[in-house]
Order: C-alpha cells, then sequence, then structure tokens
C-alpha cells in the first residue's frame, strides 16, 4: 500500500471511523528504518519507543523482511489441525535456548498470558483438586487486556468499567518476599510476575527477590510463571531476563519482539506442565502460521548470531549514564533505573508534557505510570543516536517549569 495524504488528512480520516481506545499523538507513520521513523509530512522521527520495545531490530530489518516476503509467496496460513514446519522450526529454536520443553503459539502478549493462566490452574485442579486455582500476582503489574488478565494486573486504572472481574487474583506489593509469603492460602496455585515491570514504571526488583520467590513456589508446591512479554527476547541484555537471577520458571510468556514487528506470542512450558493442556483444551486459530513463524525465526537468530545482545549491554549502559546527567541538572529528575535497553527515568512532575514536547523535536519516547519517561529504542541502538537523544530531551527539559 503507497501511503498518501498530509498527517492531517489522515488523522481526521481516523477520527471518522477508528475507535477511541488510544489516546493517540498527531504523528501518522508511514516508513520507518533502523531507529528511525518518518510520517506522512516527510518529517523524521529517532524512535525509542520502538513500538513498544517491539521492534527490537528496528525497523524493517533486512532479514525479517526477506523472510517474510519469501514466505508470504508460498503460504501465508493454514490451520493447526495439520503439522506446520515453521511452526515446529521455531519451537525447536527455543527450546534449545531456554528452559522449555514444549511451546504453545498465539498471537499476542495477553494470549500467552490466558495461556498460562489456564495451564496453571488446569495443572493444579489434576493434581490437588478443584479448590486450588489462585494466581497472585504484583501490585503495578501488567499482563494484557482481556478479562483474565486484566483481573490478574496490579493496576485499577485498567480494571475500571469492566466489574465483575474474574475471580482467582490477588496482588501484593512488588519486591516484598514476606508480604507475598503471607499472601500465599490453600487456594493458591501460581505467582505470576515481570522480571521487570513495564508499563508499571519500569520497576526493577531488589536484588535476590526473584530468587527468593522461586524458593518460596519449590516449598509450597506452586508454579512461577514469568511474564516476559515486555522484558524478553534481549531487552534487558541477555535473551531472557530470568537468565540474570540465576533461576528458572516453570512457565515463560512471550510476545512482542519475538518476531521482530510482526504479531506473535508464545507460552513455554516443560514437558510435563504442557502435558495438562491436551487437545480441546486450548487453541489459537491465527498462533503459530507459517508467515508468523517464519518472521520470528528470522528475527530470534539476528537477535543472537549478530552481537545484537552485546550492543544492548553497552548501550544500556551508555543510555542509563547520560540520563544520570539529568538527575543532577534537573531538581525533579528523581531516579533512573531498568535494565538493559529498557529504562526509566522517574521525575516529580507528569512527564506528558514532555513526551509530546521531544515529540515535536524529533524524538519519540513515552510516559508510564504517569511519572515515568520510559526508555525502549532498538537494541541496535548506536552510541550517536543515544547522544541525539539526550541533546533532544535536554533542550525539552530545560523548559520545564516546576
Amino acid at each position: 500500500m503507497t501511503v498518501t495524504g498530509t498527517s492531517k488528512q489522515w488523522i481526521n480520516r481516523a477520527d471518522r471511523v477508528v475507535m477511541k481506545t488510544y489516546g493517540r499523538y498527531p504523528l501518522v507513520p508511514v516508513r520507518g528504518e533502523g531507529c528511525r521513523l518518518w510520517d506522512a509530512d516527510g518529517r523524521e522521527y529517532l524512535d525509542f519507543l520502538a513500538g513498544v520495545a517491539v521492534n527490537n531490530l528496528g525497523h524493517c530489518h533486512p532479514q525479517v523482511v526477506e523472510a517474510l516476503q519469501q514466505q508470504a509467496a508460498q503460504l501465508i496460513h493454514c490451520s493447526n489441525f495439520y503439522h506446520i514446519p515453521q511452526q515446529i522450526e521455531l519451537a525447536e529454536w527455543l527450546c534449545e535456548h531456554s528452559f522449555a520443553e514444549r511451546v504453545f503459539f498465539c498471537n499476542s502478549g495477553a494470549e500467552a498470558n490466558e495461556a498460562a493462566i489456564k495451564l496453571a490452574r488446569k495443572q493444579s485442579m489434576e493434581r490437588f483438586g478443584e479448590n486450588r486455582f489462585e494466581v497472585i500476582t504484583a501490585q503495578a503489574s501488567f499482563h494484557g487486556r482481556t478479562l483474565a488478565t486484566i483481573s490478574a494486573t496490579g493496576q485499577d486504572k485498567v480494571k475500571a468499567g469492566f466489574n465483575p472481574l474474574l475471580p482467582g487474583f490477588k496482588n501484593v506489593p512488588f519486591g516484598d518476599i514476606n508480604t507475598l509469603a503471607a499472601a500465599i492460602g490453600p487456594q493458591t496455585c501460581a505467582i505470576m510476575l515481570e522480571p521487570v515491570q513495564g508499563e508499571g514504571g519500569v520497576n526493577v526488583p531488589p536484588a535476590g527477590y526473584l530468587k527468593q520467590v522461586r524458593e518460596l513456589c519449590d516449598r509450597q508446591n506452586l508454579l512461577l510463571i514469568f511474564d516476559e512479554v515486555q522484558v524478553g527476547c534481549g531487552r534487558t541484555g541477555t535473551l531472557w531476563a530470568y537468565q540474570q537471577q540465576g533461576i528458572v520458571p516453570n512457565l515463560m510468556t512471550l510476545a512482542k519482539a519475538l518476531a521482530g514487528g510482526p504479531p506473535i506470542g508464545a507460552l513455554l512450558a516443560t514437558e510435563q506442565l504442557a502435558s495438562s493442556l491436551g487437545p480441546g483444551t486450548h487453541g489459537s486459530t491465527f498462533g503459530g502460521n507459517p508467515l508468523m513463524c517464519t518472521a520470528a525465526l528470522a528475527a530470534m537468530r539476528t537477535l543472537t548470531e549478530g552481537g545484537v545482545l552485546d550492543n544492548c549491554v553497552a548501550m544500556g549502559d551508555y543510555l542509563r549514564q547520560r540520563l544520570l546527567q539529568f538527575k543532577d541538572k534537573y531538581s525533579f529528575v528523581r531516579e533512573v533505573r531498568g535494565q538493559g535497553l529498557i529504562l526509566g527515568m522517574e521525575l516529580d512532575i507528569d512527564g506528558g508534557e514532555i513526551v509530546v514536547a521531544a515529540m515535536e523535536q524529533g524524538l519519540l519516547i513515552n510516559c508510564t505510570a504517569g511519572k515515568v519517561l520510559r526508555f525502549v529504542p532498538p537494541l541496535i541502538v548506536s552510541q550517536e543516536e543515544i547522544d541525539q537523544a539526550i541533546d533532544i530531551l535536554d533542550r525539552v527539559l530545560a523548559t520545564v517549569s516546576v
């Protein structure tokens, strides 16, 4: 599709037909390459949002594009009633590069988390009976927009207006092992956590916390589910975030960057757990189709074979140091935190206007939890691009009046 027309024209057309489920900015992207986007008016932007941590390899990475083009000419979709070679090959790759022995494919992070919740409940019912179904999650967590995943999410704003929510979920403070332990009851079957909370404000747990959670789950016969939808696929500097903790979850969910842009989600599990989801217990029409799996294989191989993870670590350290300079320079900057190339800069003021001002000067970021500027650039970002982003942000922050 060739996009013609100005940004204003496209926005006017959207206002007439598209549901207003997003607070959209007046920006109409039409082309992307690497860490940059161009809008319908030809203006260039440095993209440090990366489709909300989706474009880990940047926009239109050549290897992902080539894989999509070749596969689209052969077979785009077929039913999961049949064996799909591309799906099998991707599942083999994911199992080889993680703790998992089985993979279920879907289309998004919310669907992957739905599958994890269903599997946890069914496995627990089979082992311990029907009254053991509760999943404990963390305050400020985000697990998706379906009824089950907003019930699991630890943010009231996500749940507002959708009562009655599904029973069987409990939220506790993130990083407090004693409160978590006290919340476990006879109905608890699993604990589901993000190793780093993205939407909740780029919250990193205290050192040793996730290892304590693993030990707690082992003692109580609970499943540990890691939601790595945002922080998996290299975002924290290792292929999976759990690898930095010296522990292994029982279940892990993926999506976002798994295919470098195209939509795909996955639930990874051990053989023993996966056996609880037999034929007819779960499914997805589009999950694991040939096109998406081909893109994911290209994206994951590029991520692990091209020095991308090393660049993530190096550039993550560099971006953190550049952001920390603002803490000394501007009184309203409270803290810089995160891992790899998922970083948050917490402010004493609302960050929404800063996001808009940065966009007007050619830098795309976002604000989460009201006061946390979130930086999730492509993992291929260069030092020169970071310097350019910092210069833009510095100019914007200099105009803020407290």
